[in-house]
C-alpha cells in the first residue's frame, strides 16, 4: 500500500499523541461508541500538568477517565451533548455539564462558532485508498475534523466498517497522529419492552401503513414497534433516522423493509449513528444496504420531508395540558437531551401522508407515590423539548390523541382522556382554573 509509510510516520503511542494539549484547549472525543479510549487514558495521566482542558463528547458509554481522575474538574471540564446514563449521573456529581442543540444544527456549530484545538477520534483500520471509517457514528464527525487544529485517530480493528451515505470517513493526509487500539465494541442491549410499552405500542402500530417510511428513538418503546413490524404483514417499508436500532436489523431481516418507496435513498437504510450489541454492529459492517450520513442530513426537517409516509416514533417526560412537551429534562435535572426530537416530530409531520407520535408511560412512581406525567403545567424548571404547535401524536396506555389544529381546551380534554383514570379528576379541576376546560364538557 502506498500510504503505508506515511501511517508509519504518523503512528505514536497514545502518551506520544497527548502531548499536543495544553491547559485551557478545547478536545472533542467524539460520539456514541465512537470514544476514545487509549488516548483517554493518556490524557487522564496528564492530570497534574494541565488546567481548564475542556472536553466534548455525546453520550458516553463508558466512563471517561478524565473524570474519574479529576472530582474537582479543575484540570479537565467534561461536557456532553446529549446525556447517557452515565452522564446523567456525572451531572448529577457536577461533573459533566450539558449543551443544548437542535440536533440537525450540530455540524453547523462545528463550522461556524466552534474552536476545536484538538480532536481525538476512534476509527477503522485503513482501507487501501488510505482512508479510514468513523464507523456507527458519523453524526458530526467530519464537522469536528475539520474545524480541529490537530487531529489523532485511534485506530481500532472491532469497528464496523459503515457505508455512506457521506463523509463517514477521512484520509490519511488530513491526520496528524496515529494511535493503535484494541477495545471492545460497547454492548448495549435494548432490553425487554414492559407490557405498558407494548400497549403504547399497538395504537402507534394501528397507523403505520405499507410504505411508510420509519424513525425510531432512543428506549423500550420505539423498539417495541421495531419487533412488532418484524412480526407484521406490513410490506415496502423504508428506514430514514437519526439512530439504526436493534430492532432494526429484525424488520430488515424479517423482509418488512425494502426502501422501494422511498423518494430519497431509494433501497437504502439511511441512519446517523448506532449503537447495540454485536447483532447491530455486524450487520452494518460493509452492509451496501446501510446509507450512514451526517446529522445535517438525516436530521434536517426538509430532507426528512422529502419521503412520503414518515413515521417519526419518540419519547417524553411530561407533558402540560397545552401539550408542551418535555423529554429531556425532570424539573431541573437534566435527565438526556433534545436529540433529534424536534427534527423528526417536525419533518415526518411535513412528509405527505406523514404521521408523528410522542409516547409516554401515563404514569411514573417516586418515593414510592405513583404521579402523573401529564400535568396542568410542567415541574418547575422543565425544559420544553417540542413546542404544543408541533407536536401530532401524543400516545399512553390509555389511548392515542392528534393535537393537531386542536384549541386549549379541546387539547386538554384530548391529553385527560388518556391520562391515568386516577388522576383525570384533579385534571379537569386544574384546567377549569386554567381557563383550559370547558365546564360543559364532560369525559363521559
Amino acid at each position: 500500500m502506498r500510504f503505508n509509510e506515511e501511517y508509519r510516520k504518523k503512528l505514536v503511542t497514545p502518551e506520544e499523541a497527548v502531548r499536543v494539549v495544553k491547559s485551557g484547549d478545547w478536545v472533542d472525543y467524539g460520539s456514541f461508541t465512537g470514544q476514545v479510549v487509549e488516548l483517554d487514558k493518556a490524557l487522564a495521566a496528564r492530570k497534574h500538568e494541565l488546567f481548564d482542558v475542556k472536553i466534548r463528547a455525546v453520550t458516553a458509554l463508558r466512563p471517561p477517565e478524565i473524570v474519574k481522575v479529576d472530582p474537582d474538574g479543575q484540570h479537565f471540564v467534561y461536557n456532553n451533548w446529549h446525556f447517557s446514563g452515565l452522564d446523567r449521573k456525572l451531572h448529577d456529581q457536577g461533573l459533566c455539564y450539558h449543551t443544548p442543540l437542535l440536533y440537525h444544527e450540530l455540524p453547523g456549530y462545528y463550522r461556524r462558532f466552534l474552536d476545536i484545538d484538538v480532536a481525538m477520534l476512534p476509527v477503522t483500520p485503513m482501507d487501501t485508498h488510505g482512508y479510514f471509517n468513523f464507523g456507527p457514528q458519523v453524526s458530526h464527525t467530519k464537522a469536528i475534523c475539520d474545524k480541529a487544529k490537530v487531529i489523532i485517530l485511534e485506530v481500532n480493528p472491532n469497528i464496523p466498517r459503515c457505508l455512506g451515505g457521506k463523509e463517514e470517513s477521512i484520509h490519511i493526509s488530513e491526520v496528524d497522529y496515529i494511535v493503535e487500539a484494541n477495545w471492545k465494541m460497547p454492548q448495549v442491549p435494548s432490553g425487554t419492552p414492559t407490557e405498558i410499552e407494548e400497549k403504547i405500542a399497538t395504537y402507534i402500530m394501528s397507523e403505520i401503513e405499507d410504505g411508510s417510511c420509519i424513525q425510531l428513538g432512543i428506549g423500550g418503546m420505539p423498539n417495541a414497534v421495531g419487533r412488532m413490524i418484524a412480526q407484521s404483514d406490513l410490506k415496502d417499508l423504508g428506514i430514514h433516522s437519526e439512530m439504526f436500532t436493534e430492532s432494526m436489523v429484525d424488520m430488515v431481516e424479517s423482509g418488512r423493509v425494502n426502501g422501494t418507496k422511498k423518494t430519497l435513498d431509494r433501497y437504502k437504510v439511511t441512519y446517523s449513528f448506532s449503537f447495540g450489541t454485536q447483532k447491530t454492529y455486524d450487520f452494518l459492517h460493509n452492509n451496501p444496504m446501510c446509507a450512514a450520513y451526517p446529522v445535517d442530513y438525516t436530521n434536517d426537517p426538509l430532507i426528512i420531508a422529502q419521503n412520503d409516509k414518515v413515521v417519526s416514533i419518540n419519547n417524553c417526560i411530561e407533558v402540560d395540558l397545552t401539550g408542551q412537551v418535555c423529554s429531556e429534562s425532570s424539573g431541573t435535572r437534566q435527565i438526556s437531551g433534545t436529540g433529534g426530537q424536534f427534527d423528526f416530530a417536525y419533518g415526518s409531520y411535513r412528509s405527505k401522508g406523514g404521521k408523528s407520535f410522542i409516547a409516554m408511560e401515563s404514569t411514573y412512581k417516586k418515593g414510592g407515590e405513583l404521579r402523573s406525567r401529564i400535568n396542568p403545567i410542567l415541574a418547575p424548571g422543565a425544559v420544553i423539548t417540542t413546542h404544543r404547535a408541533i407536536v401530532q401524536y401524543l400516545v399512553t396506555e390509555y389511548g392515542i390523541v392528534n393535537l393537531k389544529g386542536k384549541s386549549t381546551w379541546e387539547r386538554a380534554e384530548a391529553l385527560i382522556s388518556i391520562a391515568h383514570p386516577d388522576f383525570r379528576e384533579d385534571l379537569i379541576k386544574e384546567a377549569e382554573k386554567l381557563g383550559v376546560w370547558r365546564r360543559s364538557k364532560s369525559l363521559a
